[in-house]
């Protein structure tokens, strides 16, 4: 699988999304741009943690999109969800074992970690790794009732697209907006 395929899978989804900084948000933005879409541009390890932080203040359902290398990052995240578990929140962890985003360095996971098993170790229950569109469709719409935890296994690249041509307050707000509408 590409990111990218992960991503436009996801965005086929109603929901709160989240995205990764640099190519993921960038990815999704030529995919889906919406105002539901809130686009991460310089905080590289916290798109879970953003997302965790809507699931828990508003009924949505939110998928949080990150990288392997930002969870490796963040490692804290994965037990503050555990911890909270809101039945509304997704978080897909692309595994590409690379830093997409700053040159395609290795991450961890291309060794000895298994960022499967450490999301376990973490306390999350519903953990899930898949390595194809039908398995990650599967994963998504069976888990939308409660916490899940998906890693998708994915090839290393970055689709080539434009930047987002949104401003960081123009995406906040609008994000923002469409939030208070739906609750």
């Amino acid at each position: 699988m590409r990111r990218s395929d992960i991503i436009q899978e996801i965005a086929l989804r109603d929901w709160l999304i989240v995205a990764n900084i640099g190519y993921p948000a960038r990815e999704l933005f030529a995919a889906a741009d919406r105002p539901g879409n809130f686009y991460m541009l310089g905080s590289m390890g916290l798109a879970s943690s953003i997302g965790l932080g809507l699931a828990v203040s508003q009924p949505q359902r939110v998928c949080a999109i990150d990288g392997d290398g930002s969870v490796l990052m963040n490692l804290g995240s994965l037990a503050t969800i555990a911890h909270h578990a809101p039945d509304n929140f997704c978080l897909v962890i692309v595994d590409n074992k690379a830093y997409g985003s700053t040159g395609g360095q290795p991450t961890y996971t291309r060794g000895k970690t298994d960022i499967a098993a450490v999301a376990c170790a973490a306390g999350n229950v519903n953990v899930i790794r898949v390595s194809t569109l039908d398995a990650l469709a599967r994963a998504l719409d069976e888990h939308a009732g409660h916490a899940a935890v998906i890693v998708a296994d994915a090839e290393p690249g970055n689709q080539d697209v434009p930047a987002v041509s949104l401003s960081p307050v123009e995406i906040k707000e609008r994000f923002m907006a469409h939030v208070r509408k739906g609750q």
